[in-house]
C-alpha cells in the first residue's frame, strides 16, 4: 500500500513569497507497552521509581545475560495491530540496531527491521467541518527503550538512570499521508484513543510513555516529495502542531531563498517554539542491522491471533457509529463522547433510559467544564453517573427547571448526596402553580409600564420580562408557564 494519493487542498496550503506550498508529514510514534515487566526481563515498568531501582542484570547488559521475550508484550503489539486494522505477521525477527549512547548499556538496541510483527494498516481521522481523512500505517514493530541521561544532577558529571532501559516500545510508523499540523494532531489523538481503548498504552505523553518523531517536508502542489527533516521525541500533541508549522515555514524560506534542504535530525524547543539542528540524518545502513543471535524468529499461531481478535473491546469508530445509530446523536457529539473510553462509558450510564441528547449536553458541557476547571478527569468526578442521571430525571418530570438543575449540580459537586432528597430538603422544587406565577407576572408588568410599551413594538424584548420573572421567583417558576402567561398578559399571542 503506497502513500494515499490526495489532491492538494487549497485550505491547507501554506502561502510563501513565491506561491503556495504543501507540507507533507509522516509520524513515527513510540508507544510504551502497558505491561508489568519489560520486553526481555522481569524488571518492573512502574513509572516514577527511584533511579536505577527497576534494573535487572539483563537491563544493565551484564556479561552472559540473555534476553527472554515477554509474551504479554507480544500480545499487546498484536492487539494494537488489530485495532489499527493492520496485517499481523505470523513470523517476525528481532534485530540488533547498533549505536552507542551512554544510556544504552548493550551498545545496541534490540528492535525489528525488515520483518516487523505488524504490517500495513489504516486510521481514519475526523477533522473540523466534518472532513474525514484516511492515514496509512506503514508498520508496527517492537523494540526495547533506552535509559535516561540526567545532566542537571551534578556540576561536572552526567548520571544515567536505567529504569526505562528495556521497557517494551511499539514504534508505529505512518505513511506520509498527513498534510497539515491539524491533521498530525488529530492522528496522534486518534492513535492514543485507540490504544487507550485497547489497554495497550496509556498514552501519557507527560510521562514519556508516548512520544513522536515528526518527519516534515514541503513541495509545490502536485510535485514529488521534498527532502524531509525529522524532529525527534516531541512529547505533546500541541508541540507536534507547533513543530510542524515552524519547520514547514523554515524549509519554505530556505528554498525560496535559493537554498537546499539538508536531510537532518532536529529537536523542537518548546520555549522558543522553533526547531534546531541536532545531527545529520542517519540511514538504515548506519545502524548495521542484523538478526539478534540470542533470539529465535518469533512465530505466532493463527488461532492465538484469532483469540486476541475475538476478545478486543468495542473501538472508538464502532462506538461512535453506535452512538449515532442508537442514541440519535450528531457525529460531532458522538465523536466528543468517544474520545476517552471513561467518558463514553460514563455517558452510557447517564443516557440509559433517558433523553440521550440531554445526557450528551450535560456530559460534554456542564460536567466537562466543571472537570476542566478543577483539573480532574471523569474517573475522578465528584458527581457520579447515577447522580447526574437523577438530575436529568428531575428536569424531565418537571420537578426542577434547567436553572435549578445547574444549582443542584453545584451542590452535589461540593457536598454529594441524593439529588431528589436535596430538592425536597432545600425547597428547590419548581413552581407550577399558575396562580402564583400569574401574581409574579402581574407585579413585574405593573412595575415596568415603559417596557410594556416597548415590547408591543418589538416582541423579542419579552425575554427581558422572562428573566425578571425567573429572578423574582428564585428560578423556581416553570419557564413554559411563565412564557404562556406572559404572552397572554402582554397580548403577544
Amino acid at each position: 500500500m503506497n502513500a494515499i494519493a490526495r489532491p492538494a487542498d487549497p485550505k491547507k496550503l501554506i502561502r510563501g513569497a513565491t506561491g503556495d506550498w504543501e507540507v507533507v508529514i509522516g509520524l513515527e510514534v513510540h508507544a510504551q507497552v502497558l505491561s508489568n515487566s519489560k520486553l526481555f526481563s522481569g524488571s518492573s515498568t512502574e513509572f516514577g521509581g527511584a533511579p536505577n531501582s527497576h534494573v535487572s542484570l539483563v537491563d544493565a547488559a551484564m556479561p552472559g545475560m540473555l534476553p527472554v521475550i515477554n509474551r504479554e508484550c507480544v500480545a499487546q503489539a498484536v492487539r494494537t495491530g488489530l485495532g489499527l486494522k493492520a496485517a499481523i505477521n505470523t513470523r517476525s525477527v528481532f534485530d540488533r540496531k547498533n549505536y552507542f549512547y551512554p544510556d544504552l548499556p548493550q551498545g545496541y538496541q534490540i528492535s525489528q527491521y525488515k520483518q516487523p510483527i505488524v504490517g500495513e494498516g489504516e486510521i481514519t481521522i475526523d477533522l473540523d467541518g466534518g472532513e474525514s481523512v484516511s492515514v496509512g500505517i506503514e508498520r508496527l514493530h517492537l523494540e526495547q527503550d533506552a535509559g535516561k541521561s540526567l545532566h542537571d544532577q551534578h556540576p561536572t558529571m552526567s548520571f544515567v538512570d536505567l529504569n526505562r532501559s528495556g521497557v517494551a516500545l511499539m514504534e508505529i510508523v505512518s505513511k506520509p499521508d498527513l498534510r497539515s499540523a491539524d491533521e498530525a494532531k488529530a492522528y496522534l489523538t486518534k492513535l492514543r484513543t485507540i490504544m487507550r481503548y485497547l489497554g495497550t498504552c496509556d498514552g501519557n505523553m507527560d510521562e514519556g510513555s508516548m512520544r513522536a518523531d515528526v518527519n516534515v517536508s514541503v513541495r509545490r502542489p502536485g510535485e514529488p516529495f521534498g527532502t524531509r527533516c525529522e524532529i525527534k521525541n516531541v512529547n505533546s500533541i500541541r508541540f507536534v502542531g507547533q513543530a510542524v508549522d515552524y519547520e514547514a515555514r523554515r524549509q519554505i524560506a530556505i528554498i525560496e531563498d535559493g537554498g537546499v534542504i539538508e536531510q537532518q535530525t532536529r529537536l523542537f524547543d518548546a520555549n522558543k517554539g522553533e526547531t534546531r539542528s541536532m545531527r545529520s540524518k542517519e540511514e538504515a545502513h548506519d545502524y548495521r542491522y542484523f538478526p539478534d543471535p540470542d533470539l529465535l524468529p518469533l512465530v505466532l499461531d493463527e488461532a492465538w491471533i484469532e483469540g486476541l481478535a475475538a476478545a478486543l473491546p468495542e473501538l472508538p469508530d464502532a462506538r461512535k457509529a453506535r452512538f449515532i445509530a442508537d442514541y440519535g446523536l450528531s457525529p460531532y457529539d458522538a465523536g466528543v463522547l468517544v474520545l476517552e473510553k471513561d467518558t463514553a462509558e460514563f455517558y452510557e450510564a447517564v443516557a440509559k433510559g433517558r433523553d440521550a441528547k440531554a445526557a450528551a449536553n450535560w456530559v460534554t458541557q456542564e460536567l466537562a467544564a466543571r472537570l476542566n476547571k478543577d483539573g480532574l478527569d471523569i474517573a475522578s468526578s465528584p458527581v457520579s453517573a447515577a447522580q447526574l442521571g437523577a438530575i436529568i430525571d428531575l428536569i424531565t418530570d418537571g420537578t426542577i427547571s434547567g436553572k435549578i438543575a445547574k444549582d443542584l449540580f453545584e451542590i452535589i459537586w461540593s457536598e454529594g448526596g441524593d439529588p431528589k432528597a436535596i430538592v425536597e430538603a432545600r425547597g428547590l422544587k419548581q413552581v407550577t402553580d399558575t396562580g402564583a406565577i400569574e401574581k409574579v407576572v402581574d407585579d413585574i408588568i405593573a412595575a415596568n409600564p415603559d417596557k410594556v410599551e416597548q415590547v408591543k413594538l418589538k416582541p423579542t424584548l419579552a425575554g427581558w420580562f422572562v428573566g425578571q420573572i425567573m429572578k423574582a421567583s428564585g428560578g423556581k417558576a416553570n419557564p413554559q408557564a411563565v412564557n404562556e402567561i406572559l404572552k397572554r398578559k402582554l397580548g403577544l399571542e
